[in-house]
């Protein structure tokens, strides 16, 4: 088996990010003095018909390649380590203008789909600590995808205050890695992993820490430019819904067809295919996506054996079970399980 530090959480989740932000990747290889296509297979991204978005599963691929080239540990960390402004795009300009960082994290809050569209920020207020947080309702974006965010978030967010900004702790989702000393070094802080959410958690009292360059002219303006390119954004609408409804009707009794659910849904096989092509993403990958939830919401309840919960998904043996979900997170059910109850 290999040490965890040389595994891969794949990402069982759907989404975009921005390819402003993929640029981060290109740039951070040719630091390295290594040649950013030869290494990732592909040229620069640059956005199709004025729409700013990359998906989520190509920039896994993406981060998987470059780590596979360098086997370095925590690569996320030192790709997110160089960012600036202009890989955030709008979002970055109008936050380094803000007055304080509790105005910035609004305009995070507010226009985060601009630059990373997966799980959304909830940001709150616990006691004493500002607390940033990303939950599994759709999915888990995968170590790599998950580090370079958080890494990006903390970089930026540091570079914006006057002042230092200490983190009290910081937690990931995913397995803890062979290696956890870089994540200390990087953040300043406790940092754990396995849990519940990917969160960020700092003084209530750095909200109020002053930026380096506010413009309150210049952000108004930018604002309405961010407001822009949020409302040109695809709105989420009924047929994801839809269609994971009729997947979890259809599990139980084995494995669903694409023109099982097609029917379900009321539409031909081929308009169905058409619109699962809109969103970039394969009947398989919302299938499995649609599982792997279902699974995580069984093995928080404890009444339920794992035999039980392989049968409640279609599967005719646990093992089958298994394989799938150690495909899908990265570790067994029975593993995953133990984790929630040692919160």
């Amino acid at each position: 088996m290999q040490p965890a530090s040389d595994r891969t959480t794949r990402s069982t989740a759907s989404g975009f990010v921005a390819t402003a932000y993929v640029r981060l990747l290109f740039e951070y290889l040719a630091q390295q003095g290594l040649d950013p296509e030869r290494v990732l297979g592909e040229p620069l991204p640059e956005p199709v018909d004025g729409v700013d978005r990359f998906p989520l599963l190509r920039w896994q691929q993406l981060l998987e390649q470059a780590q596979t080239h360098l086997r370095v540990p925590a690569l996320g960390l030192q790709v997110g380590s160089i960012v600036r402004p202009a890989h955030l795009g709008v979002l970055g300009y109008v936050t380094t203008h803000c007055a304080n960082l509790g105005e910035a994290m609004q305009r995070l809050e507010r226009f985060e789909r601009l630059i990373y569209e997966v799980n959304p920020a909830e940001i709150t207020l616990e006691c004493d600590q500002l607390v940033l947080a990303w939950s599994q309702e759709r999915g888990r974006p995968g170590q790599l995808v998950d580090e370079t965010a958080i890494a990006v978030l903390v970089t930026f967010a540091r570079q914006l205050v006057e002042g230092e900004i200490t983190l009290r702790e910081v937690t990931f989702i995913n397995p803890e890695p062979a290696d956890t000393r870089p994540y200390a070094d990087f953040f300043g802080c406790p940092v754990r992993f396995a849990q519940a959410t990917t969160r960020v958690a700092l003084p209530a009292q750095c909200l109020t820490m002053p930026l380096r360059a506010p413009d309150p002219s210049l952000r108004a303006l930018l604002d309405q430019q961010a407001e822009t390119l949020l409302a040109r954004l695809p709105q989420e609408d009924a047929f994801e819904q839809s269609l994971r409804r009729a997947m979890m009707q259809a599990v139980t009794d084995g494995e669903p067809t694409l023109a099982q659910i097609a029917l379900a849904l009321h539409r031909s096989p081929r308009t169905l295919q058409r619109q699962l092509a809109e969103r970039q993403a394969s009947f398989q990958e919302y299938l499995d996506d649609t599982r792997r939830r279902m699974a995580e919401n069984y093995l928080r309840d404890e009444r339920l054996t794992l035999t039980e919960i392989a049968h409640l998904l279609g599967y005719a043996e646990q093992s089958a079970l298994n394989r799938a979900f150690k495909r899908w997170t990265g570790e067994t059910p029975r593993r995953f399980r133990k984790s929630l109850l040692d919160l």
